[in-house]
């Protein structure tokens, strides 16, 4: 409990020194770092997970290679993938988007999918039998009801980039991270656990905005009916 207490006290008196919060080694600093790689990331990743997820959902074609693309992306190492990428193509921001990209895709691909084909094949027929095209079948009838699984898969690809973005300070780069890294060669554990509270801070925050969203954008009934599921 003393050690608990401590370490709640470190973290306390690493928020509030003022040299943490100015000049390029500061918190602000970092933190524009790491929310710019996490938000780079998740659009890509939202990009392709979106336009995959709706098609395949809709079509019902290449459902099996979603599924395997989907557990081969989930067996990547993020950290390895970092590694490989930096050895082949450098030192840049390059190597930690595309690991973190490849993070974020799947959950938001399958939700998405899962989400558009989990709709009811008779409401779908409805929206075809008063005249809806196919688009509009999608835009207007599939995606709403799909909503619940949509964001919930990019509030999980949120959260898990907003904590593994950490990993741009390994190759050298920026980020919350690099108070971890930091700390980790100097042996300086005040800087280690400050740095991590921020993250988990980050992790939270993002998860409170994107139930506020759901909560925003999504209908009662809709909600209510994912909750049950």
């Amino acid at each position: 409990m003393n050690d608990f207490l401590n370490q709640i006290r470190l973290v306390g008196d690493w928020l509030t020194s003022s040299q943490q919060w100015h000049g390029d080694e500061g918190i602000p600093r970092r933190l524009l770092e790491h929310l710019t790689y996490s938000g780079l990331s998740l659009l890509f990743a939202a990009l392709i997970g979106l336009t995959l997820g709706l098609l395949v959902g809709h079509t019902g074609r290449g459902a099996f290679a979603v599924a395997s693309v989907v557990n081969l992306a989930r067996a990547i190492p993020t950290f390895g993938l970092v590694v490989l990428v930096v050895t082949l193509a450098g030192l840049s921001t390059t190597p930690v988007l595309v690991a973190l990209i490849a993070l974020a895709v799947p959950p938001i691909l399958i939700n998405t999918f899962e989400g558009v084909r989990g709709v009811d094949p008779a409401t779908r027929d409805a929206a075809r039998g008063v005249g809806m095209t196919e688009w509009e079948v999608l835009v207007r009838v599939e995606v709403p009801m799909a909503l619940p699984l949509i964001l919930l898969g990019l509030r999980v690809a949120a959260i898990q980039v907003v904590a593994t973005a950490t990993v741009a300070a390994y190759p050298g780069l920026g980020g919350l991270g690099r108070f971890i890294v930091d700390g980790l060669s100097r042996n300086d554990y005040e800087l280690v656990i400050g740095g991590s509270a921020v993250v988990v801070a980050l992790a939270l925050i993002v998860q409170v905005a994107f139930t506020a969203l759901r909560r925003l954008i999504v209908s009662p009934g809709l909600r209510v009916s994912a909750a049950k599921s």
